[in-house]
């Protein structure tokens, strides 16, 4: 038991509950509480319609079972916020030493250095990884991968066959773009400034492709997700909600939550363009709803792969292998 472990999870009892779940209760038959159809039965089923249900508190299902809380959440966003200044302020010095330049100038050729982008946030989501398996793996020995929601397609799936998410992702990205086209000014975000040449924008497709699906994923929809899930059905029970209800209005409200914040992390990319800041919402959105609706976050990390690639293979073609890069306006 470390000092983040506020939110602990309460050993199992096989005799308190069918199939050795100790988070149901004995009188509850999963197949009469399940409702056909409903992407969230699974994740609000376990809990018996009685008398007592309000004395109880809300059941969740095994991926949004969670041993971290509000405390570890703000060491993480401490140490996150430390580790970017401390990497991205080592790398500038690293980059600009021996040059006489003003911070204005420093700042313009750090903004439109791939090399240094992709080099400071490549070492940033080692840090980010590095601290969650510590904290979660290491001081409370448990399995880091499956702790954060990585678990294999199963029963809550619709389909277990990746490719299906894989491709749903992809025609996702195709979809996002064709609404991005329509936005005012949508060609004019700092993003565009990092495509001047061939191995700047080839650093930045092996990023999104190779490296931003995993980090991402695991950070919203493994971290963030089932905290928010979890605390907002505490929230809701607090106001005298039926369990039931209370988790799923829990799930719910976090699908948005999480997908607001994953929009919001890539608005300086967009220059804050509310058009497109609003679109990645909505693809945020989707990809928390998937790990919710399929309980792993595998789902949602090939429907996030799918998508990332799709744009890398379409700036590959429109470029002619970024060779025919557009001039920058």
């Amino acid at each position: 038991m470390d000092h983040f472990d506020d939110n602990s999870i309460p050993p199992a009892d096989p005799a308190c509950a069918p199939h050795g779940d100790p988070f149901l209760p004995a009188s509850v038959n999963i197949s009469q509480t399940q409702v056909p159809g409903d992407p969230f039965a699974m994740a609000t089923s376990a809990v018996a319609p009685d008398a007592d249900a309000h004395f109880r508190k809300p059941s969740f299902p095994e991926d949004l079972r969670i041993s971290w809380s509000w405390p570890h959440l703000l060491a993480f966003l401490f140490f996150g916020f430390a580790s970017l200044l401390v990497i991205q302020g080592g790398l500038a010095i690293a980059v600009t030493s021996g040059r006489h330049m003003t911070p204005k100038q420093v700042q313009d050729m750090l903004e439109a250095n791939a090399q240094f982008i992709v080099g400071s946030n490549v070492l940033w989501f080692a840090f980010l990884l590095l601290f969650l398996y510590v904290t979660l793996a290491v001081l409370r020995d448990s399995p880091f991968w499956r702790s954060l929601g990585w678990r294999k397609l199963g029963q809550r799936a619709t389909t277990t066959n990746p490719w299906i998410y894989f491709f749903s992702g992809s025609g996702l990205s195709l979809l996002i773009a064709l609404a991005g086209s329509r936005v005012k000014n949508a060609d004019h975000v700092p993003m565009q400034e990092l495509f001047k040449s061939r191995g700047s924008a080839l650093l930045l497709m092996a990023m999104a492709v190779l490296v931003a699906p995993l980090v991402e994923e695991t950070v919203f929809r493994g971290y963030l997700y089932p905290l928010f899930a979890t605390k907002f059905s505490g929230l809701a029970k607090r106001f005298g909600v039926d369990p039931t209800q209370a988790v799923r209005f829990g799930m719910n409200a976090a699908i948005l939550l999480t997908g607001l914040l994953f929009g919001l992390l890539h608005g300086a990319q967009l220059g804050w363009t509310w058009g497109l800041v609003s679109l990645l919402i909505i693809v945020g959105v989707i990809f928390t709803f998937v790990r919710a609706y399929t309980g792993t976050v595998f789902a949602s990390f090939l429907l996030h792969l799918g998508y990332n690639s799709m744009i890398a293979v379409s700036s590959i073609i429109a470029t002619r292998g970024f060779t025919h890069m557009s001039p920058v306006k």
